[in-house]
């Protein structure tokens, strides 16, 4: 699961132009996965933003972010709610280990470097979202991004007619989309069809 999870990653910011060198070669013991930092990314050509970047990112952000630290925590069956990251002292590990700092030193000191925390999803309630957040914020993440915001750019920038035979992942979601077993977000079923037409047929 960890191996896909990072070809998600890796695929969805080189998608968006950024260079990404893969922090972590060796596999780490048994259980301790998730303690290590997944990737370091830059951006060759940000663009100025006057306002800072939101806590959860889109992809509408991503031409603004500049250089990122990326902690991959591919926990797919989990929703990130509080009572999750209260009880999961796991999960911020990485930010005590020397590996951390070894990568902070990978940029210059007055470069801002964001820690990005990619998880699958947070609360939908906008309470228990609030409060997950202000927990990631007080660990010491300077933004999250979700697995469902990168798979859905993917899928939509993934061409069935183009032969992507240099990555395993991206020629799966083409032929997935050549059978027809992903399509474009849509609700055709409900839209009038013409002019006082029906969405629905009897």
């Amino acid at each position: 699961m960890a191996a896909i999870s990072e070809s998600i990653v890796r695929e969805y910011f080189e998608l968006h132009e950024f260079l990404v060198r893969q922090f972590r070669k060796h596999v780490a013991p048994a259980g301790r996965e998730d303690d290590e930092i997944d990737f370091l990314v830059i951006n060759p050509q940000p663009q100025n933003r006057e306002a800072g970047l939101p806590f959860v990112l889109s992809s509408a952000d991503l031409p603004f972010l500049e250089r990122a630290i990326v902690v991959i925590k591919a926990w797919h069956t989990e929703v990130f709610s509080p009572a999750l990251l209260t009880n999961a002292p796991e999960l911020f590990r990485f930010l005590e280990k020397k590996s951390f700092q070894a990568a902070c030193n990978t940029f210059k000191r007055n470069q801002n470097v964001l820690k990005i925390l990619v998880v699958p999803v947070l609360p939908r309630e906008a309470q228990a979202r609030d409060h997950s957040i202000a927990i990631l914020r007080a660990k010491g993440i300077d933004a999250v991004l979700s697995f469902p915001t990168m798979l859905a750019d993917l899928v939509s920038h993934t061409e069935a007619r183009r032969n992507y035979q240099k990555s395993d992942l991206l020629q799966t979601i083409r032929i997935l989309r050549t059978y027809d077993f992903l399509k474009e977000p849509q609700l055709e079923l409900f839209k009038a069809k013409g002019r006082g037409g029906k969405g629905l047929k009897k």
